[in-house]
């Protein structure tokens, strides 16, 4: 909640790039909507909502983050305005669902931009399971639909119109009928020129690609073309006894089949020079390893000085501490592998070391969601963890000091919130 968070919140760190609802139409519309989800209505004169209308200002007054997510299927949603398309999703159980609402927003563009000029829409991802007890109800979502609804029945309003007018254009007597006329002016003064004014929209139902989502403690679903790989806590409910004959369960507590995993369905990029020595990755990974020894040495320690010029006499003071962790010499060792051979010998080194030198293949669709797993390999990177796993990071955070949050937070807004996006390219390939 936004009150638990204060330095992340004044630092754009959580919440950020929402948008503000002020206006008291927007809020009436905001109202209705939740009325319908039997929620208590807001009284607050302003706060802020993500693309799918969740609100951290309401989920703090209702008392409940997930009053947008109960039960962590069946998503709901709010949409005051086209807008909301550009905003990021900020709450959600599942790591798709982003994606998914910007493919609706996206498909029916014309009925949203239509709609809420006069309406608020709002309903639920349909997922087809009430409540997620164990995997195979994950598994059985292969599709969502988008059950969509309007406070002021606009959508009813205009198929009604729509019907009343195919009923006009085929029955040659149809014009006769004053009641029906008088009807159909009735609602082209709520719904205007369907003819014009697309208000119904086109495509509800999509795909449920791979995704991470929070049940069980954490849980991924990879889909290819033979098979569904499940890569989870062993102890999760219908682990390997939920459709064994058509899906691979991996551990992920088992480093090496995770990472065998990856590499062998292409989703990995693995260390070779002509990636690794122009994006400055392997030296990022040692800059975040050194920290996190810091902050085990010394946990009190102020760091709000800290530059490279220090780190590196910490490193030359604390060599027999660096040496028996082993993850800085090890990144020295492959920066020196890559220079002069090209490439990594990755099948001659430990199994959670590989994931401090790889990344997701950045034309890969899972590109993102392969990040995310290799973060929870790397927990000292918490920039990584911060760009890819938002959740982790933030239920990590809550452990730190106060000193190490703000260090956290100052490398942060250094060295990612001033350019995301060349930040992202240059260390992960990524573009989007």
């Amino acid at each position: 909640m936004p009150s638990r968070f204060p330095l992340l919140r004044d630092s754009a760190l959580i919440y950020g790039r929402l948008l503000t609802v002020d206006e008291p139409h927007l809020i009436e519309r905001y109202n209705k909507a939740l009325k319908a989800f039997g929620l208590s209505p807001t009284d607050l004169q302003a706060f802020e909502i993500d693309r799918t209308g969740f609100s951290p200002q309401v989920a703090e007054e209702l008392g409940d983050l997930s009053y947008l997510d109960p039960n962590g299927v069946n998503r709901r949603f709010i949409i005051l305005t086209p807008a909301q398309i550009d905003l990021p999703v900020v709450h959600t159980a599942f790591s798709n669902t982003s994606q998914l609402m910007f493919e609706f927003m996206t498909r029916n563009q014309r009925a949203i931009n239509a709609l809420t000029i006069k309406d608020v829409i709002y309903g639920e991802i349909d997922d087809s399971v009430s409540t997620v007890e164990d995997i195979e109800d994950l598994l059985s979502i292969s599709q969502v639909e988008f059950r969509v609804l309007s406070a002021e029945d606009v959508l009813g309003k205009a198929a009604e119109l729509g019907t009343l007018v195919d009923r006009l254009k085929q029955e040659p007597d149809a014009w006769r009928d004053d009641a029906m006329l008088e009807r159909m002016v009735e609602l082209a003064r709520i719904c205007g020129d369907i003819r014009e004014n697309a208000l119904v929209p086109d495509q509800v139902i999509f795909r449920h690609n791979a995704y991470w989502t929070s049940h069980f403690g954490g849980l991924y679903v990879f889909i290819d073309p033979d098979v569904t790989t499940v890569i989870c806590d062993p102890s999760a409910p219908g682990f390997r006894r939920s459709r064994p004959w058509q899906v691979s369960y991996i551990s992920i507590f088992d480093a090496d089949r995770v990472f065998r995993f990856l590499a062998e369905t292409g989703r990995l990029e693995l260390p070779r020079a002509s990636w690794i020595e122009a994006s400055g990755y392997l030296e990022h990974r040692a800059e975040m390893v050194v920290r996190s020894l810091i902050r085990d040495a010394e946990p009190e320690r102020n760091l709000s000085e800290v530059d490279k010029v220090w780190l590196q006499t910490w490193i030359h003071n604390n060599a027999a501490r660096i040496n028996s962790d082993g993850n800085f010499p090890f990144l020295n060792a492959a920066k020196r592998e890559i220079r002069q051979l090209g490439q990594l010998r990755i099948d001659e080194v430990p199994p959670r070391q590989r994931f401090l030198v790889v990344r997701a293949r950045p034309d890969h669709p899972d590109a993102w969601l392969t990040n995310r797993l290799i973060s929870d390999f790397v927990p000292q990177d918490f920039v990584s963890r911060y760009v890819f796993n938002k959740q982790g990071f933030y239920t990590e955070y809550e452990t730190y000091s106060q000193n190490w949050r703000a260090h956290v937070v100052d490398v942060l807004k250094t060295a990612y919130l001033k350019d995301k996006r060349a930040f992202r390219a240059r260390l992960y390939g990524l573009t989007d």
